[in-house]
């Protein structure tokens, strides 16, 4: 038997289900793994909860797996060390000094934001506590700095090669049923879907567009109009605040000590992605040593082929290495305090490392065969679209208004990348083999579907009022939530539509560069029109 048929869709329909309908995912990918597990246990309840306990088990000692949860660790400890020195509200204060205008604040924040690409928890709280008194010397509303820093925490996370967030697909794709058939690294294949990823591309360059040339329109313009008469938030209309953040600060702290930090990451990440290839190198093929296999391979070929997990996780602890000494010679933290910031750090990662090995496991019981103790559902997708005639062309397009309508409704798009990325992958391949396609028509197919899924949870979690961006954004910027959701929903769903017309011509052509300048044409073409239709926005009451 090489798949359980229809009962293999019973789990990730379960979670998606349980997902929408509890706004909990770590429950809804619990459930959903049991009942997998159930099902191959024929019912058996004893038996399905210790298949669950070892195929956790097997999927967080699982020796790539484990470099990515401890990645994604260190990397919490990396920016609540980097938050405790004050580095971030030095380099605030310097750069606030050089702006002069309402439009330099804006893309001074919004390129604050893409430098913070490590992390949108971090990205959210450090560049919102951190602009937020210069926004309201400014007369600025405290929406628009929470429209700024939402729309520059996913959309950069997702698309910048060092992340928690492109660590977390590249497993779920790597994971996925086919995936290893391709001869392409997870590492590759998310580099070539950066192009693909257009809603988050979008949106980076909407609010660029909206501070400099376009007026704000919707709930946004009364947002403005108000601020402009010193009134920053509207506490009548949307309630109070969620309260000041604490601006940790440090008269010893300078704007360079946040630069250096983030350039020793970066480089640390990237120098071992080559590094990673050369050592796996060495004992193979007449390779000796380190020397020998440099000589052997060019650095885009190390780069390309590289252990991105490997490479990420030894970048991530040299880099804290370095900054850990860095900051004690620089007397920002004592031992104490480092050591209580890397504890504090590395904790509130947990919730997502708890995603993640669950993502994995799901992932494992729909797509491993039943030889594997599984339900084979990438075998039965396969095998029942193969000899279809619907259009693949349409598929990114399901993509992409599933992935916005479950991100919306769970507020998290980590949960639904861990549900559609694994099913998405087998049914393209099932249809793309259908229609003939292989080869490296395939793989571009396949970079279309998931920078699709990518595009809709980013999308959707970008306007979801339960999502943790959104919420963080607000808090950032103190901002009452309601009017963060309000006005900012206006300028997603622009962006939105745009990305899905840019979506559906990357279906059909295959271009993804044709796809964006569409997109980027119907999006500025929607922002001159918008502020016609909210016309009744430009009365202040």
């Amino acid at each position: 038997m090489e798949h359980y048929g229809l009962l293999g869709i019973i789990p990730p329909l379960i979670a998606i289900v349980l997902a929408l309908i509890t706004k909990e995912v770590i429950i809804s990918l619990t459930i959903g793994v049991i009942s997998g597990t159930l099902i191959i246990a024929n019912g058996n309840l004893f038996e399905a909860i210790v298949l669950f306990t070892d195929k956790v088990a097997d999927m967080a000692s699982d020796s790539w797996n484990i470099r990515i949860l401890l990645f994604c660790a260190l990397l919490g400890a990396f920016v609540s060390l980097l938050s405790k020195t004050g580095a971030t509200t030095a380099f605030g204060i310097w750069a606030s000094r050089y702006l002069k205008t309402k439009k330099s604040l804006l893309v001074f924040t919004w390129f604050f934001g893409l430098l913070i690409f490590i992390d949108d928890y971090f990205n959210s709280l450090s560049v919102g506590t951190v602009m937020r008194p210069a926004f309201d010397e400014k007369k600025i509303s405290r929406a628009k700095l929470a429209y700024v820093l939402d729309s520059t925490a996913a959309p950069v996370c997702i698309l910048a090669p060092i992340s928690t967030w492109v660590v977390t697909v590249m497993s779920y794709i790597r994971d996925s049923n086919g995936f290893s058939d391709l001869s392409i690294s997870e590492f590759e294949f998310f580099l070539k879907m950066i192009p693909y990823s257009i809603y988050p591309i979008l949106a980076l360059f909407f609010v660029l567009l909206i501070s400099l040339f376009f007026k704000d329109f919707g709930p946004m313009r009364r947002s403005e109009l108000d601020a402009e008469r010193g009134i920053l938030f509207n506490r009548e209309l949307y309630g109070d605040c969620p309260g000041d953040l604490e601006v940790l600060s440090n008269n010893k702290a300078k704007w360079y000590d946040m630069i250096i930090a983030i350039l020793v990451l970066i480089l640390s990440c990237t120098i071992m992605f080559p590094v990673t290839t050369y050592l796996g190198m060495i004992g193979e093929d007449g390779v000796n040593n380190f020397a020998d296999a440099f000589r052997s391979s060019s650095v885009i070929d190390a780069l390309l082929n590289a252990d991105a997990a490997a490479a990420l996780f030894y970048g991530a602890i040299i880099s804290i290495i370095i900054m850990y000494i860095y900051y004690l010679c620089r007397r920002l933290l004592d031992i104490k305090t480092a050591g209580h910031s890397i504890m504090e750090g590395i904790k509130s990662m947990v919730p997502a490392l708890v995603v993640l090995v669950l993502a994995w496991t799901i992932g494992n019981v729909i797509k491993s065969s039943p030889e594997d103790s599984g339900l084979g559902l990438g075998a039965f997708l396969s095998e029942t679209v193969s000899g279809g005639n619907f259009p693949h062309w349409i598929l990114p397009v399901v993509a992409y208004i599933l992935g916005g309508v479950i991100a919306f409704s769970t507020g998290t798009s980590w949960g639904t990348f861990a549900i559609l990325i694994p099913i998405i992958i087998p049914i393209t391949t099932g249809f793309a083999e259908g229609q003939g396609i292989v080869g490296s028509d395939l793989i571009n197919i396949l970079l279309i579907n998931v920078g699709a899924v990518v595009s809709g949870a980013v999308f959707g979690d970008h306007c979801s009022p339960i999502s943790d961006t959104t919420i963080l954004s607000s808090t950032g910027s103190n901002c009452p939530l309601l009017e963060h959701v309000a006005t900012q929903i206006p300028y997603a769903v622009l962006v939105a539509i745009a990305s899905l017309f840019g979506i559906l011509i990357a279906g059909i052509t295959s271009n993804p560069f044709l796809s964006l300048i569409i997109g980027f044409i119907l999006m500025c073409v929607f922002a001159l029109l918008a502020p016609k239709f909210y016309s009744s926005y430009d009365r202040v009451e």
